[in-house]
């Protein structure tokens, strides 16, 4: 394979060249409330090329390795033709030229469990979803697996070969009185493992539905000001969706504004805050010891004792920021070009137990799971899949429709306890960007505190 490559991108032509070549395979089991919807298995390979001349880039995609020739010059004449009418050329920061064979072991390997067998276990986890009684009204139980192996090569020198596996469980009950109140339980999880991350998951069925049924007779919070405590998995949302983001140094590029905010050394928190982007966690979903520019995969403080100390680089961008590539150059599949995205995303763990969290706290809130949100600039809107009342520092009852909105800035300030409890949490969805989705990530962080956050809901 590496001399097919040497030799297609000798005499391209162009300044730098770099192909990247996929071969994998998948399967999925999705079941709705008491029908298959859909049970697949296939495979796929294919490649693309990057080429960049005078500052332009030029990209060609392929599934045939016999044409790469050809697609090497064609990228490279495409990005001649670029190059001839952009003001704003490319470049690249020095990266240290690679050679490595990255290779897993899986403990069940997924690729000889027949799909049947897979099927057999999302339908036993689908009848526990709809043993809730007649108020379960729909159900979802889906299972995905893929096993990719991506080699990469550029015109420095670097070649790589990785092997990248993925494995997701989503268990989702919908529960209805009747009438216009429906309500939603859900457990999702993902790994970069084998068979056994999705077995035995029956508890997680169990509480899909309970909590379902349960939601139906809390009741709606009542909107305000509270202090919010938000468990590891909200809060790892919060932190990937409404401040990561900003970090990837391509998005500043869009937005003066934010970029000014965005100022290395910038006070966003008191002391015991840590944010992280963490090259390259085993085990966890996405994770390769090399980005898609055959960079290294850093671990990256984003915020260390509550100022802004660094950001998430491609070497395009790092070129243009005087800094070092971290290993955040990342794409969905060799359909697309790598950009620049999270990995690993995590407020690091402190010294608070739940328990004295929740000491002190009058009327407050305890925000479990992301059930969905966005963010705008600064703003963030976040519904928590249920929450629980806190009065006189002890857990109330159960509330629903927790919607969670702020400025991100004045939230990382309002954080004034951070848990010892930290979690890193895989779940069967993905991050979205830039037409590129779903990418797998992790997330998380430890339970926190915030001070004075505004809460939606029946008033």
């Amino acid at each position: 394979m590496e001399e097919t490559i040497r030799k297609a991108i000798s005499g391209s032509g162009a300044d730098y060249v770099e192909v990247r070549i996929e071969k994998g395979s998948r399967s999925q089991v999705f079941f709705r409330k008491d029908r298959l919807e859909n049970i697949e298995s296939s495979t796929e390979s294919g490649g693309i090329v990057r080429a960049l001349v005078n500052g332009g880039w030029g990209i060609a995609v392929f599934n045939d390795l016999s044409d790469l020739k050809s697609k090497v010059r064609e990228a490279s004449r495409v990005a001649g033709h670029v190059a001839s009418r952009i003001d704003d050329r490319a470049a690249l920061a020095e990266a240290p030229v690679v050679r490595d064979e990255v290779r897993v072991s899986l403990k069940q390997d997924f690729r000889e469990v027949p799909l049947q067998e897979k099927k057999k276990l999302v339908e036993s986890y689908n009848r526990i979803l709809l043993s809730g009684g007649e108020k379960i009204v729909s159900t979802i139980a889906r299972y995905t697996d893929s096993f990719r192996e991506i080699t990469y090569s550029n015109s420095e020198g670097t070649f790589l070969i990785q092997e990248v596996p993925d494995v997701t469980l989503m268990l989702a009950a919908v529960a209805s009185d009747g009438g216009a109140n429906i309500q939603q339980g859900f457990e999702t999880l993902g790994e970069a493992g084998g068979f056994e991350v999705v077995l035995d998951r029956e508890r997680e069925a169990e509480g899909a539905t309970r909590r379902a049924v349960d939601m139906l007779k809390a009741k709606s919070v009542q909107g305000g000001k509270y202090t919010v405590i938000l468990d590891p998995s909200l809060a790892g949302v919060f932190i990937h969706e409404a401040f990561g983001h900003f970090c990837e140094a391509d998005f500043l590029f869009k937005n003066e504004r934010l970029a000014k905010i965005m100022t290395l050394g910038t006070a966003f928190g008191n002391e015991d805050l840590n944010v992280v982007d963490d090259g390259y966690i085993p085990g966890r979903r996405g994770n390769t010891r090399y980005d898609d520019e055959g960079v290294a995969r850093t671990k990256t403080y984003l915020i260390r004792k509550g100022r802004l100390e660094g950001l998430l680089h491609s070497r395009e961008t790092a070129k243009r920021m005087g800094a070092a590539p971290t290993g955040n150059a990342r794409a969905t599949s060799y359909e697309h070009e790598p950009i620049v995205r999270m990995r690993n995303t995590y407020i690091e763990g402190g010294s608070a137990t739940f328990d004295g969290m929740l000491a002190g706290i009058d009327r407050g809130l305890y925000a479990v799971k992301a059930y969905g949100g966005q963010t705008v600039f600064e703003q963030f809107t976040f519904s928590a899949a249920y929450g629980q009342e806190i009065v006189d520092g002890k857990l109330g009852d159960m509330v629903r429709d927790v919607v969670l909105t702020g400025n991100v800035f004045d939230t990382l300030r309002s954080i004034d306890q951070i848990g010892d409890d930290l979690e890193i949490i895989g779940g069967s969805g993905g991050c979205g960007k830039g037409g590129q989705y779903p990418l797998p990530v992790t997330d998380g962080s430890p339970h926190i505190r915030i001070q004075n956050v505004t809460v939606g809901g029946a008033r």
